[in-house]
């Protein structure tokens, strides 16, 4: 009798430490849990100030948060309705990593290829008011270091590009410093290419008084400034709280995926495009000097299938193509974060279409902005130069259709039929059809 019931004191014994012990390891789990759900809650806060993130270390957090749910299921214990709510929070804190910083802080880049309307786009973002700070073509600077056109294209030179563009960003001048000729003396510079485009570096406290009896200086729209300090608008970027880069550079969108997971920025993409037609026809007047052969194969009617203009060309569009193909298929990185714009469409429906952009890059759409659309969008009289960026826009787009002989369409055509019928352009068989305004070339299309 006393040997049973020891072995069931025994028994009993065992079943208590075994559940201690269960309620033990349960405990340290949730606790464990709570902790790393702190931690994961402070991330937010390590992005805003701006400092390189162990992403890989997040990861990891979450990881082991995965496992501590499953030690949680063999030990009996239902941890789904507990946890959902924390698998929620991961999916946040994953988004999060591949957005951006969720300070409000955006990073917009308008990405297009010269004689595109970028310059004209490029206000609606440059008008927005004191929240925006905005740079015109830095990356020109960049490229005066390349020997030729060819290397311009090269992916390594992108890789610089992209570099540059990711300090800009971040209100570090530092890297674009270096291309600028003559050098800077102290940060101090009269060599900023278009510094007049940027209303951020022509207004207080960038725009510095101009000392009598220096020349050099910078006609700022209404005012004169003295040379650029880029430590004051190294101040002054970091004070707004939206950044806009317009830039016809670059060329390789693959090679921005760095630039888009940086965890310290919440950059977006506009691609803007425009009929390759257009744009060679606009490029033989913009640039005249350089069109030379175009402009005799026009008048010849003849043009070389094998030259070295043709094989440029067709370059050109390949790979606005491959850039286009590349973000319109939403690969993670880009998800939510790349828009394609047609240069005709927004000279259609600017309004409509700033109104679109403003909303894909998740900034307030300013009634400084709107003004500055409507005053230079509708107007009966153009400004004169080729850079201008007030005009009747609807009419505008249309020009270069009498301006282009049928022959160099006939050739853009042929070299660009894949691109033109990714982005909705119509073809033309006759140069009635090319000079009737009435006949759209235009497909409808939706690209986001």
């Amino acid at each position: 009798m006393t040997r049973l019931l020891d072995v069931q004191l025994q028994r009993h014994y065992l079943r208590m430490k075994t559940r201690y012990a269960i309620v033990f390891i349960t405990v340290v789990a949730l606790v464990i849990i709570g902790s790393e759900i702190k931690i994961l809650s402070r991330v937010s806060d390590e992005f805003t100030q701006k400092q390189p993130t162990n992403t890989s270390q997040d990861y990891s957090t979450i990881s082991q948060m995965m496992g501590l749910k499953k030690l949680l299921s063999k030990l009996g214990i239902n941890g789904n309705n507990f946890y959902s709510s924390h698998e929620q929070e991961e999916e946040e804190q994953e988004d999060f990593a591949l957005n951006g910083s969720s300070s409000g802080h955006k990073h917009i880049l308008l990405m297009a290829t010269t004689r595109t309307g970028s310059s004209f786009v490029g206000e609606f973002f440059n008008q927005h008011g004191e929240n925006m700070f905005y740079l015109f073509e830095p990356l020109w600077h960049v490229e005066r270091f390349v020997l030729s056109p060819a290397e311009a294209r090269n992916t390594s030179v992108s890789s610089v590009y992209r570099d540059v563009l990711q300090r800009l960003f971040l209100c570090d001048f530092s890297g674009l410093e270096k291309f600028i000729t003559p050098p800077p003396q102290d940060h101090v510079t009269t060599a900023l290419f278009r510094r007049e485009s940027s209303i951020s570096l022509c207004e207080d406290p960038v725009c510095t008084p101009v000392i009598k009896h220096v020349f050099e200086r910078y006609h700022c729209k209404n005012r004169q400034c003295g040379p650029l300090n880029f430590t004051l608008a190294s101040e002054s970027c970091l004070s707004k709280q939206h950044h806009a880069i317009k830039s016809v550079r670059v060329v390789h969108l693959d090679t921005l995926q760095p630039l888009m997971e940086d965890p310290r920025m919440d950059v977006r993409i506009i691609q803007l495009i425009r009929d390759p037609r257009a744009v060679l026809a606009s490029r033989m007047v913009a640039f005249s000097s350089q069109y030379q052969t175009w402009k005799a194969w026009a008048q010849d009617g003849q043009v070389p299938e094998d030259d070295e203009e043709m094989k440029r060309l067709k370059g050109n569009c390949d790979h606005l193509r491959v850039s286009a193909e590349l973000g319109l298929s939403q690969p993670p990185w880009l998800k939510h974060r790349y828009m394609l714009v047609r240069y005709e469409d927004i000279a259609r429906y600017p309004m409509q279409k700033a109104e679109e952009m403003y909303k894909f890059t998740g900034i307030p759409f300013s009634p400084q902005a709107r003004e500055w659309i409507l005053k230079n969008t509708y107007t009966t009289q153009e400004a004169s130069g080729v850079y201008s960026t007030q005009k009747n826009s609807s009419e505008q787009s249309e020009k270069w259709r009498f301006s282009i002989p049928f022959t160099l369409a006939q050739v853009v055509q042929q070299l660009c039929g894949p691109t033109m019928k990714l982005f909705g352009y119509k073809f033309v068989e006759d140069e009635n059809t090319l000079t009737n305004n009435s006949i759209s070339l235009l497909e409808d299309r939706v690209f986001n």
